[in-house]
């Protein structure tokens, strides 16, 4: 599959990574994996079905036969769990939250590695997540890590939800993310962290479209035939 190119986008939560990785995906005519809406997806399922955020054994086998559909058709996109639409409710911060605690049990993780790497398909693939560059797509050739200021990425959260309607706290925001941080890069597998050969690109004061650009020239140098 090192055929196939990989653009392998990782970093912390409102870093832009989703956004990023739709307009780069759909400018360069490649598929797209937001593999953090897996994790969100187990988180959900666990809610529906009653079951732990800790209990490992049925967290594991959700993740594995997860009945999930993306449709990348839309503006944003749009996320199906067994036929059903769950687009806005896995983009609650109850399952931002349940995501970050289910993806650091390593039963879930090794159950959705599989599932993540089926993506790569011709005529390549824009990945978003935690582990892209370190371990779903350890050979991708271009591994870039996002990053951005607590401030400012619960800044973009907040807007987020209250352009949607939802009710959200920028206080609360800001602590939750620096929690799920530390979660991320504390635990035992597949920490958040860039790689030794990872891009670093800090999005902090920049424009949706100068990020995708960026990228868009890294693509281009990275993977001169297929951009």
């Amino acid at each position: 599959m090192t055929r196939i190119p990989v653009v392998a986008i990782d970093g912390p939560g409102g870093a832009g990574k989703g956004t990023i990785a739709r307009e780069v995906a759909r400018q360069l005519g490649w598929h797209l994996l937001d593999s953090g809406a897996l994790y969100r997806l187990v988180a959900l399922a666990a809610l529906q079905q009653d079951v732990s955020w800790t209990d490992v054994t049925q967290l594991s086998g959700l993740a594995r036969n997860l009945d999930v559909r993306f449709d990348f058709t839309g503006e944003e996109g749009s996320v199906f769990l067994s036929g059903q639409e769950v687009t806005s409710e896995i983009r609650e911060e109850k399952c931002s939250r349940g995501a970050s605690i289910v993806a650091a049990v390593p039963e879930v993780r090794e159950a959705l590695i599989q599932r993540q790497r089926d993506f790569q398909q011709l005529p390549g693939l824009v990945a978003d997540g935690r582990d892209m560059g370190s371990i779903v797509f350890a050979d991708s050739r271009l591994k870039i890590f996002l990053t951005a200021s607590v401030e400012e990425r619960a800044r973009r959260r907040y807007k987020q939800l209250k352009d949607k309607g939802m009710d959200a706290s920028l206080r609360d925001l800001s602590r939750d993310m620096e929690e799920r941080d530390r979660r991320d890069m504390e635990r035992e597998v597949a920490p958040l962290k860039p790689q030794a050969d990872s891009k670093l690109l800090d999005t902090t004061d920049l424009s949706i479209s100068d990020v995708v650009q960026t990228v868009l020239n890294w693509v281009a140098e990275t993977y001169p035939s297929n951009s």
